[in-house]
């Protein structure tokens, strides 16, 4: 009833309702959610997904993370670590609509792009000539001349990708003025234009921290979700879109069922809520059982590891072959655990 909107899209949907995760704090949660470990310095799981999809347009990153503010405690959650850095998420502000404080330094003032391109076409030279006499195994180096290019190429191409502004009026309207609504509308025009993830954050800290207060919250932040995350998923359908784009929603961990402080709720790492829609998923689901308190995942319980599992799997990939060598051992984001619940598979 909180989620109206999005209800009428729940034949598209498959809800996971046995999610489970292994730490009732935020930042060991987050890593484990966006990184597949609690533990630091590891690649991201956009920055995985990227590294096995490749990039479909040359003109943009292959990653993409909108998330307002400044947060810069946060940016290990869209990091490449070891992996070539081109797979880096490129973290955009979406706070402000103005392209040229959206994306920073986007222009260049001093020099037109041939004088640019004549200057990046050196520096490149130089850059192998450095690189082949160090056998070419230099990764940080490698990343870091596909990104000169990269940041070369979206000087005209980003411009029109991030520009919500140019939708017509109707389609503004479907998703609404929030920033949550146009970081809606800009991961479809992203993904329209062949960025493999996008991922979208909802404020900048925890504002679904409900410790108290909670029904108030949850219906205010329900209703701010509600018509953009309905509008992406019809204007994916619509498009044609959603049959190949694997749409996730969800946090780190649930809420308790038994209240905080009178009015609150606590965090609960023992069972929660997550949907997929598109992206292969077999629409019209609802997959798995809490407990009767609605307390603990019981029936086909899905950890984190398993969510990741299933996402690499419905995009075209198997979690267990997706690796990558680092410090004599092979890396992947599922570490040794992970199982795709066929029952979900389309």
């Amino acid at each position: 009833e909180l989620l109206p909107n999005i209800a009428r899209y729940s034949d598209d949907l498959c809800v996971l309702r046995s999610c489970h995760t292994d730490n009732p704090n935020h930042g060991p949660a987050l890593l484990l959610m966006n990184n597949g470990t609690m533990t630091e310095r590891v690649p991201s799981m956009g920055s995985w997904l990227s590294y096995g999809l490749g990039s479909e347009n040359a003109n943009l990153p292959s990653y993409v993370v909108l998330c307002p503010g400044r947060p810069v405690r946060f940016s290990i959650l869209w990091s490449s670590a070891f992996l070539p850095a081109q797979h880096q998420g490129i973290y955009i502000n979406h706070s402000n609509l103005d392209s040229k404080q959206l994306i920073p330094w986007l222009n260049n003032s001093r020099l037109g792009m041939q004088d640019q391109r004549r200057q990046l076409d050196l520096l490149q030279e130089m850059n192998a000539e450095h690189l082949a006499a160090r056998g070419g195994a230099d990764v940080a180096l490698n990343g870091r001349i596909q990104a000169m290019e990269t940041a070369y190429r979206m000087q005209s191409a980003a411009t029109d990708a991030f520009d919500v502004n140019l939708e017509p009026e109707k389609v503004r309207d479907m998703y609404g003025r929030s920033h949550f609504s146009n970081g809606c509308l800009m991961a479809r025009r992203l993904v329209e234009r062949g960025v493999r993830v996008v991922q979208l954050y909802y404020g900048n800290g925890q504002p679904w921290d409900s410790h108290s207060n909670h029904d108030a919250t949850t219906r205010r932040l329900a209703a701010d979700i509600d018509r953009p995350i309905a509008a992406l998923l019809g204007d994916l359908k619509q498009r044609g879109l959603l049959d190949d784009t694997l749409v996730v929603w969800g946090g780190e961990f649930g809420r308790t069922p038994v209240s905080e402080n009178g009015n609150g709720r606590d965090h609960n790492p023992h069972g929660f809520c997550m949907f997929f829609a598109g992206g292969g998923t077999r629409g019209g689901t609802a997959y798995g059982e809490s407990d009767d308190f609605g307390f603990k995942a019981a029936v086909d319980k899905m950890h984190v590891h398993d969510i990741h599992a299933t996402m690499l799997h419905l995009l075209g990939m198997d979690h267990e072959r997706l690796t990558y060598r680092y410090a004599g051992r092979d890396y992947r984001l599922t570490d040794v655990h992970g199982r795709v619940p066929q029952a979900i598979v389309a």
